[in-house]
């Protein structure tokens, strides 16, 4: 199988992570939705990344599904999120302020480099969304004690926070700093340590517009 996309996008970056940490094998194809977008559409018509192709073709599409599928792959005693109950809907929330704020994080790039004169109002809005997502997360990972949010054990709100902080931080350092957040700072940290971190990384590459 191979996974298409960049790894400054935080996006793919949890997917591919995910999948070092499962032993899962795949290739990888560093393909940009910008200057790669005619080699993505025939597995993903959207030209969205990331997308997940199978040994037998089939074509995923969006982390969530992607993560779905491995989840169900390696099986629920090794999976990083809980089968069902609270748990799981807890995680699952976490994973979804995490993802809204790597996409409002996105739009402000996409913004400042492909509009010649950015729209104050939307501008505004996003900026209003990213420090929302980041306050509630403040609170949720200063509130746990624990090395990660559900235990000693990784998982996927884990990952996706820790992905969204890294490109967030190296994308607006005005709406994120370590010391306006010291325990998602010290969450991402803690995850940037380890060594599937370490591997699957790449410096933010805004498109030019």
């Amino acid at each position: 199988m191979f996974l298409i996309g960049q790894y400054d996008s935080p996006f793919v970056r949890r997917v591919a992570i995910a999948m070092r940490l499962y032993g899962v094998a795949f290739e990888h194809k560093p393909w940009s939705t910008f200057g790669d977008a005619d080699k993505i559409a025939p597995y993903n018509p959207l030209r969205r990344v990331p997308t997940l192709v199978l040994d037998s073709g089939e074509a995923l599409i969006e982390s969530f599904i992607i993560l779905d599928y491995l989840d169900e792959l390696v099986g629920e005693a090794k999976a990083m999120i809980a089968p069902h109950g609270g748990e799981r809907r807890r995680d699952l929330r976490l994973c979804a302020l995490a993802t809204g704020l790597g996409d409002k994080s996105v739009s402000l790039v996409y913004e400042s480099v492909l509009r010649k004169e950015q729209l104050k109002l939307w501008v505004e809005r996003c900026e209003a969304q990213v420090s929302g997502a980041l306050d509630v997360l403040e609170q949720e990972r200063a509130a746990v004690q624990t090395p990660y949010l559900f235990g000693d054990r990784i998982g996927h709100s884990d990952i996706a926070i820790a992905c969204v902080l890294r490109f967030t931080s190296e994308a607006h350092p005005h709406l994120y700093s370590a010391a306006r957040y010291p325990a998602l700072a010290a969450h991402a940290a803690r995850c940037e340590a380890l060594p599937a971190f370490k591997e699957i990384v790449q410096p933010l590459a805004p498109p030019k517009g």
